[in-house]
């Protein structure tokens, strides 16, 4: 068993982590770096003391997203495989030096964008891969809330790395580069749009390729239901209501086992409208959050290779940074 370690025990850690980490063959919970009472492993203060004092093998590292550098940095000079929340750092060099690192301690280093393994973008997937819309064209991508009010949380606590582009970019980004590659250009808006907010908590962001434009957009007040996903192709449109449903599933207590799991009510599936004036019902891919540890748990055995690749993972960063590059300096910029 390959003993693992949470450090941080949040609510990233209690409801993405550790019920696959629980439900994965092959790895075991050992120990939990918080200050949290009634911790379901052996619990430590700090990083340093967890390695002092045990043989753990990964660490997941789930804490605020401006100490994953240095805590990553921890562990893989330690000789520890290990998984960082999104986004893996602030920076396009730190994630260079942490994976540089990680060859130079024959340790594994990945980043955790198990939204590839949403139910709704795996159907995105298999249309685009079937070529049942035709050429795309244009692409939206939306993950809008309605959350007027200000939290207190380091989230929105105006720190380094806080805001809601470095919150869900990473996946959205992850997705959009799984599809398409890098753009060409790109140019982008990211603004604190909430009364008092210290944290950017809007975002619409445009990558410009050779055949088709991409929006990013996500919104703090948007209480109406919106598309998840617009593909207009030059043979079919896709249009899909509603998030993938592993998120509440997880967070109502249902065991990522259940034969339930990943599944999407039929009311929620997506629609493709035909150029002839048709219509269909596309049922959604159930969801697979669990593959992503089944695979990093083969990886670490050497038996596979882990499913987030470097070169992937470091193009996320890149985009992140050139996104709020452009944000602030209100321009578009190339993709060099």
């Amino acid at each position: 068993m390959i003993k693992t370690a949470l450090i941080g025990y949040g609510s990233a850690a209690q409801t993405f982590h550790r019920p696959f980490i629980n439900a994965a063959s092959g790895l075991r919970l050992d120990a939990i770096v918080s200050s949290k009472p009634g911790l379901p492993a052996a619990s430590y203060a700090d990083t340093q003391s967890l390695l002092e004092n045990t043989d753990i093998e990964l660490a997941v590292i789930t804490t605020p997203n401006h100490t994953h550098y240095p805590l990553a940095k921890q562990c893989l000079l330690a000789g520890k495989h290990v998984v960082l929340e999104k986004p893996m750092t602030l920076t396009h060099a730190e994630g260079e030096e942490l994976y540089a690192l990680a060859r130079a301690n024959g340790v594994l280093l990945t980043v955790y964008h198990n939204r590839r393994l949403d139910g709704d973008y795996l159907t995105v997937q298999k249309l685009l891969r079937d070529k049942r819309l035709g050429t795309i064209r244009t692409f939206r991508s939306h993950w809008d809330r309605y959350r007027p009010a200000i939290r207190q949380r380091w989230r929105e606590d105006g720190s380094p790395g806080s805001g809601i582009w470095y919150d869900l970019a990473p996946h959205m980004l992850d997705q959009t580069l799984q599809l398409f590659g890098m753009p060409e250009a790109l140019e982008a808006r990211i603004r604190a749009l909430r009364p008092g907010s210290r944290s950017p908590d809007y975002a619409h962001v445009q990558l410009h390729y050779p055949e088709c434009e991409i929006i990013l957009h996500t919104s703090p007040y948007s209480a109406a239901p919106t598309a998840r996903y617009v593909i207009e192709g030059d043979a079919a449109t896709f249009v899909k209501y509603g998030l993938d449903p592993q998120e509440a599933q997880l967070k109502s207590g249902m065991n990522p086992q259940d034969p339930a799991f990943g599944k999407e009510a039929p009311e929620q599936y997506g629609i493709l409208y035909h150029g002839d004036g048709t219509q269909e019902t596309i049922p959604t891919e159930r969801g697979r959050f669990s593959d992503y540890y089944t695979n990093l748990a083969a990886a670490i055995r050497g038996e596979t290779a882990p499913a987030i690749r470097e070169t992937e993972a470091l193009a996320v960063m890149r985009l992140l940074e050139l996104a709020t590059d452009s944000a602030a300096q209100g321009k578009t910029l190339q993709i060099t």
